[in-house]
């Protein structure tokens, strides 16, 4: 029986000294929570359950464009032709398929998604479309593995809100950006009550700033042309500025 206590004295105190994991110290976990979210808090916000491919027609849906004012979306984004801009959780390819004439034939539109059902969609749409500057690219929750230094904008359209690793799926995010890249988020208002969406499928400006102010971004702009969303644009940071 002795021999049994110090045997399990001695597992217990080995668990207790290994140092903790990044996801562990990181985030929070309650019990007590939303029935929208999963029960994992980062910097005080609830993560929210991700949207599954069965949603895939809520994307598409016609009148979209006139809730969100879509359109105005991709004018809005200062786009080169020839550049490299890439869209996370980038589903159906409702907005992949709007930027790929933007960056143009010698650009190109890299498409991430972490459901294959969601990539299955996209390339068959893409396919039918004859849209060829298109590549998709099956990323996980904590990377959506893209090339390094390969990305001039990376666009996130109501989605980084669903990050079940958030911290850990920008740093990959900012490690694909050139070194002048840029990162734009664009979320549901969460300022605003009137903005008709579940909170934790919202965010307010100050979130989503002061969640990117421990990565290696800096702010640059926010535009407010949309009728219910926050566009917010980061720059990633000079190496001088990260050291």
């Amino acid at each position: 029986m002795r021999l049994k206590c110090d045997i399990a004295l001695l597992i217990l105190a080995a668990l207790l000294l290994q140092p903790l994991r990044a996801d562990d110290s990181r985030y929070e976990y309650r019990e007590q929570h939303s029935p929208d979210g999963i029960g994992k808090f980062y910097m005080g916000r609830e993560i929210s359950h991700v949207m599954g491919h069965g949603a895939a027609n809520w994307l598409e849906r016609p009148e979209r464009n006139v809730e969100e004012n879509t359109e105005l979306l991709v004018k809005s984004l200062p786009v080169k032709p020839g550049e490299v801009i890439a869209d996370i959780g980038a589903g159906t390819g409702y907005f992949t398929r709007q930027l790929a004439p933007k960056v143009g034939p010698k650009g190109k539109v890299f498409a991430v998604d972490v459901q294959p059902e969601m990539i299955a969609l996209l390339t068959n749409r893409m396919a039918a479309l004859n849209i060829s500057n298109v590549q998709a690219f099956l990323g996980t929750t904590t990377d959506p593995k893209l090339p390094p230094a390969s990305v001039d904008w990376v666009l996130m359209v109501d989605v980084y809100h669903e990050f079940s690793h958030p911290h850990e799926m920008m740093q990959a995010i900012c490690k694909s950006l050139k070194p002048s890249g840029k990162v734009v988020f664009v979320e549901f208002r969460g300022e605003d009550p009137e903005v008709p969406i579940k909170p934790l499928h919202k965010m307010t400006e100050a979130q989503v700033r002061k969640e990117m102010s421990v990565q290696t971004l800096e702010w640059r702009e926010t535009i407010g042309v949309l009728p219910r969303q926050h566009i917010i644009i980061f720059q990633k940071k000079s190496a001088s500025a990260s050291n």
